[in-house]
């Protein structure tokens, strides 16, 4: 039996019931590190609230060498973790499916998700918002250009975007960092990005909310990540007014 767990969206105390219950009845449990992460709670605060070792996985692990977890899955109860709700990664979803073709049973205990989060701290409605898209650091002659275009898409279709800000081993992509990156693009591409949402720390005490131009979202103090940004489209003018009141519009 596989069950994926979502751990919501901070810390370790944002957990399910039925979340917390499952994990304890597990044989082995691990947790998906890179996708996102609980900046709430380190994995030895995680292991000692669930009266359980926790195995971090990687990237490759679940992509590319699934074998063990799988294996387990077959002969006892394995619980995989991760921030947030467990599907809305599409490297989950094919994780249950490859488990599914091996015969193993799976079950999913659901959390709070980023992408239902940002309806709340920025009063957005959540039937406007049109296809989300992740913002990678630039490589080495690689700078991708495919965010800008999913924006832009949307907001020709008056759909807000959802920007996930990459996530790795050693950083966490800032909200200033990746408006800077934005408006590079739109520069090369002759556009332009006239508001910006940043959310910083959604689902903890300090959780900070900012809207405006560039240059305003450029001089926030955002603090510690996790880091997420949207980019709304021509405002509800109840949108608007949610934005003035809870976020500096």
């Amino acid at each position: 039996m596989l069950t994926f767990v979502g751990l919501g969206l901070f810390d370790k105390t944002d957990i399910s019931e039925k979340g917390l219950a499952c994990i304890r009845q597990a044989d082995h449990v691990f947790l998906e590190s890179y996708t996102s992460c609980l900046m709430g709670s380190t994995v030895e605060e995680l292991e000692e609230y669930f009266h359980k070792p926790v195995h971090c996985l990687f990237r490759e692990d679940v992509e590319q060498h699934p074998g063990r977890l799988l294996d387990l899955a077959q002969k006892g109860e394995v619980a995989f973790l991760c921030a947030g709700d467990p599907m809305v990664s599409t490297t989950h979803t094919d994780l249950r499916i490859r488990a599914a073709e091996r015969g193993i049973r799976t079950a999913i205990v659901h959390a709070a998700s980023i992408a239902s989060a940002v309806c709340g701290l920025t009063g957005l409605q959540n039937y406007r918002f049109g296809k989300s898209c992740s913002l990678p650091f630039p490589q080495k002659n690689w700078f991708p250009m495919t965010p800008l275009d999913v924006i832009t898409q949307n907001l020709s279709l008056r759909l807000h975007t959802i920007v996930y800000l990459d996530i790795q081993k050693d950083r966490f992509m800032t909200i200033p960092e990746a408006v800077a990156l934005l408006e590079q693009m739109a520069q090369e591409k002759q556009s332009s990005i006239s508001l910006y949402i940043g959310i910083a720390r959604a689902g903890s005490d300090d959780v900070v909310v900012r809207a405006g131009p560039a240059e305003k979202i450029l001089a926030e103090k955002f603090g510690p990540p996790l880091h997420i940004l949207v980019i709304p489209a021509v405002l509800h003018d109840m949108e608007k007014r949610y934005l003035e009141m809870f976020a500096g519009l």
